[in-house]
Protein backbone atom coordinates (compact mmCIF):
# COMPACT_ATOMS: atom_id res chain seq x y z
CA UNK A 1 0.00 0.00 0.00
CA UNK A 2 1.05 3.55 -1.01
CA UNK A 3 2.34 6.10 2.08
CA UNK A 4 0.22 9.15 2.00
CA UNK A 5 2.68 11.18 1.06
CA UNK A 6 4.15 8.92 -1.73
CA UNK A 7 0.10 9.09 -2.94
CA UNK A 8 0.30 12.71 -3.00
CA UNK A 9 3.74 12.23 -4.93
CA UNK A 10 1.98 10.65 -7.63
CA UNK A 11 -1.55 12.58 -7.24
CA UNK A 12 -0.88 15.49 -6.18
CA UNK A 13 -4.48 16.64 -8.13
CA UNK A 14 -6.14 14.28 -6.36
CA UNK A 15 -5.20 16.31 -2.90
CA UNK A 16 -5.62 19.52 -4.46
CA UNK A 17 -9.27 18.05 -4.92
CA UNK A 18 -9.84 16.88 -1.94
CA UNK A 19 -9.21 20.28 -0.28
CA UNK A 20 -11.75 21.99 -2.57
CA UNK A 21 -14.17 18.99 -1.37
CA UNK A 22 -13.96 20.26 1.65
CA UNK A 23 -15.78 23.52 0.96
CA UNK A 24 -14.03 25.18 3.95
CA UNK A 25 -15.16 29.06 4.50
CA UNK A 26 -11.61 31.45 3.54
CA UNK A 27 -8.75 29.67 5.76
CA UNK A 28 -5.39 31.15 6.27
CA UNK A 29 -2.39 28.85 7.00
CA UNK A 30 0.73 30.02 7.94
CA UNK A 31 4.02 28.59 7.58
CA UNK A 32 6.97 29.79 9.61
CA UNK A 33 10.06 28.48 7.98
CA UNK A 34 12.37 30.65 4.68
CA UNK A 35 12.87 26.84 2.96
CA UNK A 36 8.95 26.47 3.26
CA UNK A 37 8.84 30.15 1.78
CA UNK A 38 10.79 29.36 -1.26
CA UNK A 39 9.41 25.91 -1.75
CA UNK A 40 5.90 27.42 -1.68
CA UNK A 41 6.78 29.61 -3.97
CA UNK A 42 9.03 27.46 -6.75
CA UNK A 43 6.43 25.13 -6.96
CA UNK A 44 3.15 27.75 -7.73
CA UNK A 45 1.36 26.04 -4.76
CA UNK A 46 -0.43 28.99 -4.10
CA UNK A 47 -1.82 29.34 -7.22
CA UNK A 48 -2.82 25.50 -7.46
CA UNK A 49 -4.81 25.77 -4.36
CA UNK A 50 -8.68 26.91 -3.88
CA UNK A 51 -9.06 30.51 -3.63
CA UNK A 52 -10.46 29.94 0.17
CA UNK A 53 -7.40 28.35 1.27
CA UNK A 54 -4.98 31.06 1.91
CA UNK A 55 -0.79 30.50 3.02
CA UNK A 56 0.70 33.31 4.37
CA UNK A 57 4.25 33.86 5.78
CA UNK A 58 5.24 34.23 8.94
CA UNK A 59 8.47 35.35 10.97
CA UNK A 60 10.56 32.28 9.47
CA UNK A 61 13.37 33.66 8.04
CA UNK A 62 16.03 34.47 10.79
CA UNK A 63 17.75 37.19 9.23
CA UNK A 64 14.85 38.30 7.74
CA UNK A 65 13.63 39.12 11.58
CA UNK A 66 17.38 40.63 13.12
CA UNK A 67 16.01 44.16 13.41
CA UNK A 68 17.69 46.74 12.29
CA UNK A 69 19.49 48.31 15.15
CA UNK A 70 21.35 44.92 15.54
CA UNK A 71 22.63 45.38 12.37
CA UNK A 72 23.78 48.81 13.07
CA UNK A 73 25.66 47.80 16.04
CA UNK A 74 27.25 45.53 13.84
CA UNK A 75 28.38 47.46 11.37
CA UNK A 76 29.91 49.35 14.14
CA UNK A 77 32.31 46.62 14.82
CA UNK A 78 32.74 46.02 11.28
CA UNK A 79 34.13 49.46 11.15
CA UNK A 80 36.46 49.19 13.71
CA UNK A 81 40.28 48.10 12.01
CA UNK A 82 41.01 45.22 15.07
CA UNK A 83 38.29 43.55 13.80
CA UNK A 84 36.94 40.38 11.33
CA UNK A 85 33.63 39.29 11.34
CA UNK A 86 32.84 36.43 10.48
CA UNK A 87 29.17 35.42 9.33
CA UNK A 88 26.87 33.82 6.92
CA UNK A 89 26.72 35.12 3.48
CA UNK A 90 22.63 35.93 3.87
CA UNK A 91 24.06 38.82 6.66
CA UNK A 92 26.17 40.28 4.01
CA UNK A 93 23.96 42.62 2.14
CA UNK A 94 21.06 43.29 4.92
CA UNK A 95 21.00 47.15 5.39
CA UNK A 96 20.72 48.58 8.61
CA UNK A 97 18.97 51.75 9.92
CA UNK A 98 20.25 53.34 7.00
CA UNK A 99 19.61 52.49 3.09
CA UNK A 100 23.08 51.14 1.41
CA UNK A 101 24.71 50.78 4.89
CA UNK A 102 25.58 46.81 4.82
CA UNK A 103 28.46 44.45 5.57
CA UNK A 104 29.25 44.14 1.79
CA UNK A 105 29.32 48.02 1.47
CA UNK A 106 31.72 48.21 4.54
CA UNK A 107 34.00 45.17 3.05
CA UNK A 108 34.09 47.12 -0.02
CA UNK A 109 35.57 49.90 1.88
CA UNK A 110 38.24 47.90 3.25
CA UNK A 111 36.30 46.10 6.54
CA UNK A 112 37.48 42.62 6.85
CA UNK A 113 34.22 40.76 6.42
CA UNK A 114 35.12 37.24 6.18
CA UNK A 115 31.91 34.58 4.48
CA UNK A 116 32.01 31.44 6.66
CA UNK A 117 30.15 28.06 6.19
CA UNK A 118 29.59 26.64 9.80
CA UNK A 119 30.64 28.32 12.84
CA UNK A 120 33.81 26.16 13.18
CA UNK A 121 35.00 27.87 10.09
CA UNK A 122 35.19 31.07 12.55
CA UNK A 123 36.87 29.77 15.26
CA UNK A 124 39.81 28.52 12.73
CA UNK A 125 39.54 32.03 11.65
CA UNK A 126 40.31 33.18 15.04
CA UNK A 127 43.41 30.78 15.12
CA UNK A 128 44.67 31.71 12.04
CA UNK A 129 44.65 35.78 13.03
CA UNK A 130 45.78 36.22 16.18
CA UNK A 131 46.57 39.47 15.75
CA UNK A 132 42.51 40.47 15.25
CA UNK A 133 39.28 40.02 17.69
CA UNK A 134 37.36 37.49 15.40
CA UNK A 135 33.38 38.09 15.80
CA UNK A 136 31.09 35.31 14.55
CA UNK A 137 27.70 36.25 14.01
CA UNK A 138 25.53 33.91 15.36
CA UNK A 139 22.32 34.49 13.35
CA UNK A 140 19.69 31.88 13.22
CA UNK A 141 16.50 29.54 14.96
CA UNK A 142 16.98 26.62 16.96
CA UNK A 143 18.34 24.82 13.90
CA UNK A 144 21.55 26.21 13.84
CA UNK A 145 21.99 27.08 17.74
CA UNK A 146 23.65 23.81 18.51
CA UNK A 147 26.90 24.96 15.83
CA UNK A 148 26.98 28.38 17.39
CA UNK A 149 27.11 26.64 21.00
CA UNK A 150 29.78 23.84 19.93
CA UNK A 151 32.08 26.67 18.29
CA UNK A 152 32.42 28.43 21.64
CA UNK A 153 32.98 24.86 23.00
CA UNK A 154 35.46 24.88 20.48
CA UNK A 155 37.37 28.12 21.11
CA UNK A 156 37.35 27.47 24.62
CA UNK A 157 39.36 24.07 24.39
CA UNK A 158 41.64 25.66 22.09
CA UNK A 159 42.06 28.64 24.67
CA UNK A 160 41.56 31.32 22.49
CA UNK A 161 41.16 34.81 23.44
CA UNK A 162 40.23 36.60 20.33
CA UNK A 163 37.27 35.11 19.22
CA UNK A 164 33.71 36.35 20.28
CA UNK A 165 30.09 35.26 19.43
CA UNK A 166 27.49 37.77 18.29
CA UNK A 167 24.43 35.92 19.69
CA UNK A 168 21.84 36.64 17.44
CA UNK A 169 19.96 33.25 17.70
CA UNK A 170 16.20 33.64 17.83
CA UNK A 171 13.59 30.81 19.14
CA UNK A 172 10.74 29.84 17.36
CA UNK A 173 7.98 29.06 19.95
CA UNK A 174 7.58 32.87 21.92
CA UNK A 175 7.44 34.37 18.40
CA UNK A 176 4.33 32.21 17.56
CA UNK A 177 2.80 33.15 20.76
CA UNK A 178 3.41 36.94 20.09
CA UNK A 179 1.68 36.33 17.30
CA UNK A 180 -1.27 34.59 18.40
CA UNK A 181 -1.37 37.46 21.23
CA UNK A 182 -1.92 40.18 18.33
CA UNK A 183 -5.51 41.50 18.83
CA UNK A 184 -5.45 40.72 14.33
CA UNK A 185 -4.46 37.72 14.56
CA UNK A 186 -6.03 35.63 11.84
CA UNK A 187 -4.63 32.33 11.35
CA UNK A 188 -6.21 28.48 10.96
CA UNK A 189 -3.41 26.77 11.20
CA UNK A 190 0.56 25.95 11.54
CA UNK A 191 2.64 24.76 8.95
CA UNK A 192 5.38 24.23 11.33
CA UNK A 193 9.54 24.26 10.11
CA UNK A 194 10.80 20.64 9.64
CA UNK A 195 14.43 21.95 10.18
CA UNK A 196 13.45 23.69 13.97
CA UNK A 197 11.50 20.21 14.59
CA UNK A 198 14.58 17.96 13.97
CA UNK A 199 16.33 20.20 16.67
CA UNK A 200 13.51 20.46 18.95
CA UNK A 201 11.06 17.52 17.98
CA UNK A 202 7.08 17.75 18.45
CA UNK A 203 7.11 18.74 21.68
CA UNK A 204 8.34 21.73 20.59
CA UNK A 205 5.01 22.66 18.58
CA UNK A 206 2.52 20.70 20.93
CA UNK A 207 1.79 24.09 22.50
CA UNK A 208 -0.45 25.04 19.61
CA UNK A 209 -3.40 22.38 19.98
CA UNK A 210 -3.16 21.99 23.60
CA UNK A 211 -3.28 25.70 24.46
CA UNK A 212 -4.72 27.06 21.54
CA UNK A 213 -6.35 24.84 19.82
CA UNK A 214 -4.60 25.42 16.52
CA UNK A 215 -3.88 23.09 14.15
CA UNK A 216 -0.45 22.27 13.65
CA UNK A 217 1.23 19.77 11.25
CA UNK A 218 5.57 19.79 10.66
CA UNK A 219 6.46 19.51 6.93
CA UNK A 220 8.99 18.34 4.89
CA UNK A 221 10.69 20.63 2.04
CA UNK A 222 9.32 18.76 -0.64
CA UNK A 223 6.33 20.46 -3.01
CA UNK A 224 4.28 17.19 -2.05
CA UNK A 225 5.44 17.50 1.93
CA UNK A 226 4.21 20.98 1.86
CA UNK A 227 0.56 19.93 -0.52
CA UNK A 228 0.08 17.18 1.76
CA UNK A 229 0.68 18.59 4.65
CA UNK A 230 -2.04 21.47 3.62
CA UNK A 231 -4.12 19.04 3.07
CA UNK A 232 -3.44 17.58 6.73
CA UNK A 233 -4.27 20.89 8.32
CA UNK A 234 -7.33 21.50 6.32
CA UNK A 235 -8.70 17.95 7.22
CA UNK A 236 -8.06 18.96 10.88
CA UNK A 237 -10.22 22.23 10.53
CA UNK A 238 -12.78 20.31 8.30
CA UNK A 239 -13.17 17.76 11.52
CA UNK A 240 -12.67 20.39 13.69
CA UNK A 241 -10.52 18.62 16.23
CA UNK A 242 -6.84 20.55 16.26
CA UNK A 243 -3.68 18.13 16.65
CA UNK A 244 -0.04 18.06 16.24
CA UNK A 245 0.56 16.24 13.34
CA UNK A 246 4.37 15.19 12.02
CA UNK A 247 4.13 14.94 8.43
CA UNK A 248 8.25 14.77 8.57
CA UNK A 249 8.50 11.98 10.21
CA UNK A 250 11.56 10.85 8.67
CA UNK A 251 13.72 13.24 10.30
CA UNK A 252 12.08 14.41 13.27
CA UNK A 253 10.96 12.49 16.79
CA UNK A 254 8.72 13.09 19.14
CA UNK A 255 11.43 14.45 21.25
CA UNK A 256 13.99 15.87 18.86
CA UNK A 257 17.86 15.85 19.16
CA UNK A 258 18.77 15.04 22.67
CA UNK A 259 22.38 15.66 21.67
CA UNK A 260 21.59 18.97 20.32
CA UNK A 261 19.35 19.95 23.12
CA UNK A 262 22.13 19.29 25.68
CA UNK A 263 25.02 21.34 24.14
CA UNK A 264 21.97 23.96 23.63
CA UNK A 265 21.26 23.82 27.20
CA UNK A 266 24.65 23.67 28.51
CA UNK A 267 25.92 26.99 26.55
CA UNK A 268 23.15 28.94 25.67
CA UNK A 269 19.94 30.61 27.81
CA UNK A 270 16.14 32.19 26.89
CA UNK A 271 16.58 35.53 27.34
CA UNK A 272 13.84 38.84 25.47
CA UNK A 273 15.62 40.51 22.51
CA UNK A 274 14.19 42.69 19.29
CA UNK A 275 12.46 40.94 16.60
CA UNK A 276 11.61 43.19 13.49
CA UNK A 277 8.23 43.61 13.11
CA UNK A 278 7.36 41.87 16.84
CA UNK A 279 9.09 43.97 19.22
CA UNK A 280 10.37 42.89 22.20
CA UNK A 281 9.90 39.43 22.55
CA UNK A 282 10.45 37.79 26.38
CA UNK A 283 12.25 34.71 26.24
CA UNK A 284 12.42 35.21 22.15
CA UNK A 285 16.44 34.72 22.09
CA UNK A 286 18.95 32.24 22.89
CA UNK A 287 21.89 34.15 24.45
CA UNK A 288 25.27 32.85 25.78
CA UNK A 289 25.28 32.17 29.59
CA UNK A 290 26.84 33.74 32.14
CA UNK A 291 29.98 31.81 32.50
CA UNK A 292 30.79 31.77 28.90
CA UNK A 293 30.88 35.78 29.28
CA UNK A 294 34.71 36.04 27.72
CA UNK A 295 33.20 34.64 24.37
CA UNK A 296 30.08 36.99 23.77
CA UNK A 297 30.59 39.63 21.88
CA UNK A 298 27.79 41.66 23.44
CA UNK A 299 29.64 41.68 26.29
CA UNK A 300 33.19 42.66 25.42
CA UNK A 301 32.64 45.18 22.82
CA UNK A 302 29.61 46.78 25.52
CA UNK A 303 26.74 47.09 23.37
CA UNK A 304 23.87 47.99 24.03
CA UNK A 305 20.76 49.23 21.78
CA UNK A 306 16.80 50.04 22.13
CA UNK A 307 14.05 49.73 19.10
CA UNK A 308 13.93 52.90 16.91
CA UNK A 309 10.88 53.85 14.27
CA UNK A 310 11.92 53.20 10.87
CA UNK A 311 11.15 55.96 8.53
CA UNK A 312 12.51 53.64 5.78
CA UNK A 313 8.81 52.88 4.15
CA UNK A 314 9.94 49.21 4.22
CA UNK A 315 7.39 47.00 5.17
CA UNK A 316 9.48 44.00 5.99
CA UNK A 317 7.96 43.92 9.27
CA UNK A 318 4.35 43.43 8.17
CA UNK A 319 5.30 41.00 5.59
CA UNK A 320 6.97 39.03 8.57
CA UNK A 321 3.78 38.79 10.20
CA UNK A 322 1.67 37.51 7.45
CA UNK A 323 -0.01 41.01 7.64
CA UNK A 324 0.89 42.05 4.14
CA UNK A 325 1.92 39.88 0.88
CA UNK A 326 5.35 41.34 -0.46
CA UNK A 327 3.30 42.75 -3.68
CA UNK A 328 1.26 44.83 -1.53
CA UNK A 329 4.48 46.72 -0.36
CA UNK A 330 4.64 50.08 -2.61
CA UNK A 331 8.56 49.74 -2.60
CA UNK A 332 8.30 46.05 -4.08
CA UNK A 333 9.77 45.36 -7.34
CA UNK A 334 10.16 49.22 -7.81
CA UNK A 335 12.43 51.19 -4.82
CA UNK A 336 13.04 47.79 -3.33
CA UNK A 337 14.54 44.86 -5.72
CA UNK A 338 17.35 42.14 -5.01
CA UNK A 339 20.36 44.59 -6.59
CA UNK A 340 19.25 47.22 -4.53
CA UNK A 341 16.94 46.13 -1.20
CA UNK A 342 15.61 48.61 1.59
CA UNK A 343 14.79 45.65 4.10
CA UNK A 344 16.14 41.88 4.73
CA UNK A 345 12.74 40.12 3.49
CA UNK A 346 14.26 41.02 -0.55
CA UNK A 347 17.96 40.05 0.68
CA UNK A 348 18.06 37.00 2.22
CA UNK A 349 18.06 33.48 -0.19
CA UNK A 350 14.86 32.68 2.55
CA UNK A 351 12.93 36.15 2.79
CA UNK A 352 9.43 36.28 1.43
CA UNK A 353 9.91 39.23 -0.96
CA UNK A 354 12.77 37.45 -2.40
CA UNK A 355 10.90 34.64 -2.79
CA UNK A 356 7.98 36.56 -4.42
CA UNK A 357 10.68 38.49 -6.46
CA UNK A 358 12.23 35.74 -7.65
CA UNK A 359 9.17 33.13 -8.81
CA UNK A 360 6.41 36.18 -9.68
CA UNK A 361 4.20 35.77 -6.93
CA UNK A 362 2.13 38.62 -7.99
Amino acid sequence: MLSELEACRRHPEIYIEKIREMNLPEVNLMEVCGTHTMAIAKAGIRQMLPANIRLLSGPGCPVCVTPAELIDEVLKLAARPDVIIATYGDMIRVPGSVRGRSLAAMRAKGSRVKVVYSPIDAVELAKNNPDSEVVFLGVGFETTAPGTAACVQAAAAEGLTNFTVFPMLKTVEPALRALIADPGFNVQGFLCPGHVAVIIGEAGFRFLPEEFRIPAVIAGFEPEDILLSVYVLCRQIKEGCPRMENEYTRAVSPEGNPLALAVMDRFLKAESDLWRGLGEIPGGALMLRDEYAAFDARKRFHIQYEAHEDKSGCRCGDVIQGKLAPAACPLFGKACTPADPFGPCMVSSEGTCAAAFKYQEV
